[in-house]
């Protein structure tokens, strides 16, 4: 009803992520900066972290859209998984065809309670022949997840061997973790500081402040459609910013 009132063609404030609204606040500017450059320059591990809201998954929609023919990038959304799903998933967002995939389904159904370990070590094997394949290719190989605070320490460790693939110069793989501050908290246990040591590169995405809230309204108002005057007196963005 009130996008018709408004002269609105879709809804400004949905939580869905949408790039098409990205604002380019310093805090999310220099978050896509930094891995741009980062990803450019063949670094390591990369991470971003931010409380729940502050546009994580929009950041990461916008780094996948921003990557050009050059990448290879392999997305996972949701890594609360084993580490031989995980490897399974990554098989799947880097193969060209389902042939490879179906390979480790086949190896799963095989031997039972022993087929999750011999699984991951296809997997594993598969998962170097693809980004070798691909670097040959002239691709550079990209892992982006998100939510990365829910992975459990079994399957982070096998994230960690994953960047131990490579080739005489340079490594196979690029990893960009995005998470909430939960992730900084598990990546500081003593047992994971192997992969902690790895993360070249990172960046805290912070909450808009009350002049990036007022942008941010009438940036997401005029990208849905509106044209008319100011609609949020001084007042009502104070209240805005504290909520």
């Amino acid at each position: 009803m009130y996008e018709s009132f408004f002269g609105l063609h879709e809804t400004p404030f949905s939580l869905t992520p949408n790039t098409h609204f990205f604002l380019k606040s310093e805090t999310h500017q220099q978050g896509l900066e930094m891995l741009l450059w980062a990803l450019k320059n063949k670094e390591g591990f990369l991470k971003i972290s931010g409380e729940v809201g502050t546009g994580k998954t929009l950041l990461c929609r916008k780094l996948l859209n921003a990557l050009d023919d050059d990448y290879v990038a392999a997305y996972i959304p949701n890594p609360h998984c084993s580490a031989e799903t995980l490897y399974c998933l990554i098989v799947e967002e880097l193969a060209s065809d389902q042939h490879d995939q179906a390979i480790l389904l086949n190896q799963e159904s095989n031997d039972g309670l022993s087929a999750g370990k011999e699984m991951q070590f296809v997997a594993l094997q598969k998962i170097q022949e693809l980004l070798i394949h691909h670097a040959n290719s002239g691709k550079q190989l990209v892992l982006i997840i998100d939510e990365a605070q829910s992975m459990p320490e079994d399957t982070i460790e096998a994230l960690r061997l994953l960047t131990n693939l490579e080739t005489e110069s340079e490594k196979l793989l690029q990893v960009v973790l995005f998470g909430q501050p939960e992730l900084d908290v598990l990546l500081g246990q003593k047992k994971l500081r192997q992969l902690q040591q790895r993360i070249t590169f990172q960046h805290k995405l912070k909450p808009l402040d009350r002049q990036d809230i007022e942008h941010y309204i009438s940036h997401r108002m005029i990208l849905a459609g509106y044209s008319g005057g100011r609609l949020f007196d001084a007042k009502a963005i104070t209240l805005l910013t504290k909520a």
